[in-house]
């Protein structure tokens, strides 16, 4: 979502002819000018209103699906500083895609995407050696996620996002939704995923799942942009309360169970984790959410620990590039681009959650 945010757009899905062997084309109509990265989404009274996803197909195992679930197929493009990118990075790793299923990471701090305009977003390295962590596009030889959306639609006109799974056969976006993505990732290749009977979202818990969702996304996944990007006290000081209470709801309810919607690992678990991994690093001091650190909820805290040392997970964290990515693209916030030394918080220490029943 931004150009590093995971934001959307309203699309229209047009076909070339009933041929499932053609892929798909994308055209885009608008009635207004569209923001080129969540700094451009605000509304008259300075709060942030992020937008929709553009890209919306689906990879299924339907036999007449135009995207079905194959080894090598599709590539993920992310960025690990960006916690929507980093959920679907995430359902790689858990789920034992990653050998099915490529991933390349850009670089952090955003560059100009091309010499003719002033836009800024998510740029590959030159070489494998660059930026540490990042690669060059191995399939297209893109320079930036923009060349991506525009080989995709040359008449795109919207946001330049990660995530973006990429279908190398048709050479276009399947989507960039993460929602989306991390659904198809964990039903739709499971017989080529080492870890096929791991699933985040099963069927008796999908009623509790989607409400957790909905309550975690308004108050603390997007709820810290809002605090971040407001221009004005009002929404900021609005968005600020629903962060808290939002965070003091999960504290409340992880004092009687181990994860989010009890004692097994779900979907509502890793979109909450993107964001709380992030938190006391720089959404604190960048953000301006500063009542209160998760260092100081005992069961929060514990509970970051305890997901960041599921295996696979810790390598979907690199807190350099999430640092250098939100300090050093937001101008209008720290203009000098100074990232700030600590805290340094060491997720790997033992943790208490242990103590619930599986």
């Amino acid at each position: 979502m931004f150009s590093s945010f995971f934001c959307k757009t309203p699309s229209v899905l047009l076909s070339r002819r009933n041929n499932s062997s053609s892929p798909p084309l994308f055209a885009f109509k608008h009635t207004f000018q569209m923001a080129r990265s969540a700094l451009d989404e605000m509304s008259d009274s300075g709060a942030f209103m992020r937008t929709a996803s553009t890209f919306r197909n689906f990879i299924s195992r339907d036999p007449n699906s135009q995207f079905p679930p194959e080894s090598g197929r599709y590539h993920l493009y992310v960025s690990y500083a960006c916690p929507w990118a980093s959920r679907c990075l995430a359902y790689l790793k858990i789920k034992g895609l990653d050998k099915a299923i490529g991933f390349t990471s850009v670089k952090p701090i955003w560059e100009r995407t091309k010499e003719t305009d002033e836009h800024m977003g998510w740029v590959f390295p030159i070489s494998n050696t660059e930026e540490p962590g990042a690669e060059p596009d191995p399939f297209n030889g893109a320079k930036s996620i923009r060349e991506l959306y525009e080989l995709a639609s040359t008449n795109y006109n919207g946001k330049y996002t990660v995530p973006v799974l990429w279908d190398k056969k048709f050479k276009t976006i399947v989507s960039n939704e993460s929602a989306e993505i991390i659904r198809m990732l964990n039903t739709e290749f499971n017989e080529i995923a080492e870890n096929p009977a791991l699933d985040l979202y099963p069927p008796h818990l999908r009623a509790q799942i989607d409400e957790t969702n909905e309550w975690i996304y308004s108050g603390i996944n997007n709820g810290v942009y809002k605090c971040g990007f407001a221009r004005k006290q009002e929404p900021y000081d609005e968005a600020v309360k629903q962060l808290y209470d939002a965070l003091d709801k999960c504290e409340e309810i992880l004092s009687k169970q181990r994860y989010i919607c009890g004692n097994i690992l779900t979907e509502a678990d890793i979109r909450l984790f993107v964001t709380l991994i992030r938190f006391d690093e720089v959404y604190a001091v960048h953000f301006k959410c500063n009542k209160k650190l998760l260092r100081e909820y005992p069961n929060l805290f514990n509970y970051i620990k305890d997901i960041y040392q599921i295996p696979g997970m810790s390598s979907t964290v690199n807190m350099q590039h999430i640092k250098r990515h939100y300090y050093g693209s937001h101008p209008t916030i720290n203009p000098f681009g100074i990232i700030p030394l600590g805290p340094n918080i060491d997720y790997s220490s033992p943790h208490d959650r242990a103590r619930f029943s599986a």
